[in-house]
């Protein structure tokens, strides 16, 4: 069981599960990114912090607090 904050850099992964709880799962879900949607890595800052993804065709920047509570396979 991985996180989206452990994908390296060019990867895709499908979204599993939101691990969060209450307004921060629903804000992820606002996001797009919900159980079964695919989600490119574009970038990881040099600390970690933000992730750039692509989702749903469009890009975002996650915080690794965010991305740790997206499990991914």
């Amino acid at each position: 069981m991985k996180t989206l904050k452990e994908i390296q850099c060019g990867q895709t992964v499908k979204v599993s599960r939101l691990s969060g709880e209450g307004p921060i799962k629903r804000r992820i879900m606002d996001m797009g990114i919900t159980k079964g949607v695919e989600i490119f890595v574009r970038k990881v800052a040099p600390l970690g912090d933000p992730v750039e993804v692509t989702v749903r065709g469009y890009e975002l920047s996650l915080r690794k607090a965010d991305a740790e509570m997206i499990i991914v396979e």
